[in-house]
């Protein structure tokens, strides 16, 4: 009316049934509105973090607090304590398996996930697997994310290409318990064998090679893409396999210590364990 009509504040006001008072009043932000019941609700939760909203409303009234279940709801979700509190996940107890190289490859294999940062300050990941008989680098795939589907497209890749492994060493991250990566074993006939939680050790031979791909390539170069990680890991990977000594290996490349068949299956790896 004031805007709008051009009357004055006091015809203004007599028009609307409001008082001048009111219509000259500020009216309080929600978070002074509500100061209290957020101090009070605070305290509660900074002494039981556990405790869900019955828990806190009920003992806000046995404080003699006033404010019925409707307000103190609404303040709870606007302070965000209605948001589901992560709990920690429980890993299973698992049974050391002996770290011993294999006599022939394909007998194990050893994967783990690297983490590392683009010049821009994106976040990427690498998936390395290696032969634990020779050593040999059977890939490292680059991406953002590696989830489960990805890591089982990639160890799909490999088995096509090399034939499956008697088993797979491996820690206790949730693409590698994955129920998806757990059937996928199954139906390719593959042992698992997880490392006791908090016990790298157990994985020493690709703890070993992390720490050389990390001298040697990502914190050698500044990488501006993840096609650019890719394509200096791949250069890198052949010439780790092919031309790089190996002190463990008696100073020999790994494809020179022990050479692979492309054509590897399983029943010929079977059959060399049986020989």
């Amino acid at each position: 009316m004031v805007t709008e009509h051009r009357l004055s504040i006091t015809r203004a006001c007599g028009a609307a049934g409001l008082s001048r008072a009111a219509y000259y009043k500020v009216p309080p932000l929600p978070q002074q509105k509500d100061a209290e019941v957020i101090d009070a609700l605070n305290g509660v939760v900074e002494r039981n973090g556990r405790w869900g909203f019955w828990k806190c409303f009920d003992r806000l009234r046995l404080d003699g607090r006033p404010w019925n279940h409707k307000r103190v709801w609404r303040v709870y979700c606007e302070l965000g304590l209605n948001i589901p509190r992560r709990t920690k996940r429980r890993i299973p107890k698992r049974e050391p398996v002996p770290l011993a190289a294999g006599s022939f490859v394909n007998q194990g294999w050893a994967l783990d996930f690297m983490h590392d940062v683009l010049y821009d300050g994106r976040r990427f990941r690498t998936l390395n697997v290696i032969d634990e008989a020779n050593r040999e680098a059977l890939a490292i795939q680059v991406a953002q994310s590696l989830p489960a589907s990805m890591l089982i497209r990639t160890m799909d890749r490999l088995v096509d290409w090399y034939g499956p492994p008697l088993s797979i060493r491996m820690d206790n991250g949730p693409e590698m318990t994955s129920h998806d990566f757990v059937e996928w074993a199954q139906r390719k006939g593959i042992a698992l064998n997880y490392i006791e939680p908090g016990e790298p050790n157990q994985n020493a031979y690709i703890e070993r090679f992390n720490r050389t791909f990390r001298a040697e390539v990502l914190d050698a170069y500044l990488f501006n893409s993840i096609e650019q990680v890719q394509a200096i890991a791949d250069d890198w990977l052949t010439q780790y396999n092919e031309y790089r000594p190996h002190d463990a290996l008696g100073g020999l490349p790994p494809k020179q210590f022990m050479p692979r068949l492309i054509t590897t299956t399983a029943a010929d790896s079977r059959n060399q364990l049986s020989a």
